[in-house]
């Protein structure tokens, strides 16, 4: 069994200000590989994101934006089963392509959070952050 993790974190509120992917690669219940990288979002940081995840404009300065991540980000995705907690990164890496007018991202997407949902009634309603 083959998967990939993602965690996106974002600038401001809009889904498409991405500042930093990682994925982490797993075979068979084990860590193959991790792959990250910040991102310039080419847009304002808000302080409630910072507060969150602790990346600022100062830490994006001179990285790339996401049309040149996107390339790279694709390969390491494409053909994978790929896990994210909440609709939220998949909705981030949607618009981003979007909003720059790349192709969406193709890979077959696993929200681990309605799996737990399904998996176990005690979280159903909430509790599985």
């Amino acid at each position: 069994m083959r998967f990939v993790a993602i965690d996106v974190e974002t600038a401001n509120p809009n889904c498409a200000s991405i500042c930093q992917v990682g994925v982490a690669l797993f075979e068979d219940g084990e860590l193959i590989d991790t792959w990250s990288s910040l991102v310039d979002p080419e847009d304002y940081f808000d302080p409630v994101n910072v507060s969150i995840h602790g990346i600022t404009e100062a830490d994006v300065a001179g990285e790339p934006p996401f049309p040149r991540v996107y390339p790279d980000l694709s390969n390491v995705l494409r053909g994978n089963t790929v896990v994210h907690h909440t609709h939220f990164d998949r909705t981030a890496l949607t618009r981003a392509a979007r909003r720059y007018r790349l192709s969406p991202l193709e890979a077959a997407w696993l929200d681990s959070a309605k799996v737990v949902r399904r998996a176990w009634p005690e979280f159903a309603q909430s509790g599985y952050g």
